[in-house]
């Protein structure tokens, strides 16, 4: 948890956890050289008495001659504005003042009051909510955000005799007797009761939770490992084949899923096992395309391909667009993924030679008048080489199984109301290089639009 020499922010709320671990810490300090300064987050959810713990935590600090760092939250407008409930709201205000203490280098480590009922108390809490076993991982005892738990392995009961044996008061927060909060009701009332059939249930749940956190700490490496160029970064959005997730063991599966909700969501909040289970599912199909939400996520499968996605904002419009295509030029598509270059060149094959090979090649002289580039629209449709006659974009990109997400922004260029040329299916056949070309203009797509 510590290295000597390091700045450690000690979090006080004022409760008798946070004053117990103020007390350790000043008497293990000078062992350490640590340096030590006090944190505290006025959450102004109980008026007076949130403010009466802001100056107690102001006097022990003096008293042990410590400096104190405090800012106040208004949590319950910040619950109201983000959807959160309260306790989600104050847990996630915490975090963001601790995290900027270490982020800004004002610290090295912050240190919280967890304790082991707190480990029990969270690990019960979460298998009730269906997590799975990074969740049954409970609290770490060490993150690599620089945040630690000293008390981890401590029960409460002990951290208050601690303080009753020293004569050291402590701020007692009526809003932990509160029942309409979920932690109260288990810390107060289930917890107590299955405690009573099994006495050690509160060290058992704290040993799952060391135990699940070995696990997942072996996994992390792992998942890396397997994902490893099989992730198609796009952001906001994550790709993957389905052939590859059907071909992994679903213990991996699953991970692998959980790897990717996170490299959208940034973290796994809200996201339990039944969420995973569902993305799983709808990979079990190749055919056609299928979609589902969960909690800051869009899962669309098309085809081949699964995408996972921050919920959509907005409907079709916007998605549009249509610019001049100058040549020879260049012109930057929408998304900053790819580009096309226009370029004039001789014949590359004498006549008999086998034309547009790569599919990029129109003949210049039969094009008259400007052309543009465009996104595909329903309805579009024209008659690439190799046709009988005219077909619908659509219908092609069915026969090449494209997922429906990548044809929003699907390039086509035009000549008047003619479509000369689209991404992938390459020149319509009337504009189409022939043994009598003079001059070439030559397309070409440049940067990611992998597979498609």
């Amino acid at each position: 948890m510590f290295t000597p020499g390091q700045r450690v922010g000690v979090a006080v709320s004022g409760g008798a956890d946070s004053v117990c671990l103020l007390l350790a810490l000043r008497e293990l300090a000078p062992g350490w050289d640590l340096a030590l300064s006090v944190l505290h987050l006025n959450h102004q959810l109980r008026g007076g008495e949130s403010d009466a713990d802001e100056r107690y935590v102001e006097d022990i600090a003096a008293r042990f001659g410590l400096e104190v760092r405090s800012a106040r939250a208004d949590v319950l407008k910040i619950a109201s504005e983000t959807g959160d409930n309260m306790e989600q709201a104050a847990r996630r205000v915490r975090r963001a003042f601790f995290l900027d203490f270490l982020r800004r280098g004002v610290v090295d480590r912050v240190a919280l009051g967890h304790t082991r009922s707190d480990q029990a108390e969270t690990v019960l809490f979460r298998f009730l909510r269906g997590a799975g076993t990074a969740g049954l991982a409970g609290m770490r005892p060490a993150t690599r955000e620089g945040l630690v738990r000293p008390l981890i392995e401590i029960e409460r009961a002990e951290v208050e005799q601690l303080l009753r044996d020293r004569g050291v008061a402590w701020r007692e927060d009526a809003s932990n007797l509160d029942p309409r909060f979920a932690r109260n009701r288990i810390r107060h009332d289930l917890l107590p009761r299955l405690a009573v059939e099994n006495p050690a249930l509160p060290a058992t749940l704290a040993r799952l939770a060391a135990v699940a956190a070995d696990e997942e700490r072996y996994w992390e490496g792992e998942i890396e490992r397997v994902v490893e160029g099989r992730l198609v970064l796009r952001p906001p959005a994550v790709l993957f084949r389905v052939d590859w997730i059907e071909g992994l063991d679903r213990a991996v599966a699953r991970r692998v899923i959980r790897r990717a909700v996170q490299a959208v969501k940034g973290d796994l909040r809200s996201i339990n096992m039944e969420h995973i289970e569902r993305i799983l599912e709808l990979t079990g199909n190749r055919e056609g395309s299928a979609r589902l939400q969960a909690p800051g996520l869009d899962v669309f499968r098309s085809f081949d391909w699964v995408r996972l996605a921050p919920p959509a904002t907005g409907g079709a419009e916007g998605r549009n667009y249509e610019f001049a295509a100058p040549v020879p030029g260049k012109v930057e598509l929408p998304g900053g993924r790819s580009s096309l270059s226009l370029e004039l060149e001789p014949p590359a094959a004498p006549a008999g030679s086998a034309y547009n090979k790569d599919g990029t090649e129109l003949d210049w002289d039969r094009i008259s008048g400007g052309l543009r580039i465009r996104n595909w629209r329903p309805g579009d449709r024209y008659r690439p080489i190799g046709h009988a006659s005219e077909t619908k974009i659509k219908f092609l990109f069915q026969e090449a199984r494209i997922p429906l997400w990548e044809r929003r922004g699907w390039p086509v260029m035009t000549c008047g109301d003619a479509i000369v040329w689209s991404r992938k299916f390459g020149p319509a056949v009337g504009y189409a290089v022939s043994g009598e070309t003079r001059s070439v203009l030559r397309v070409r797509e440049l940067g990611d639009i992998g597979e498609f």
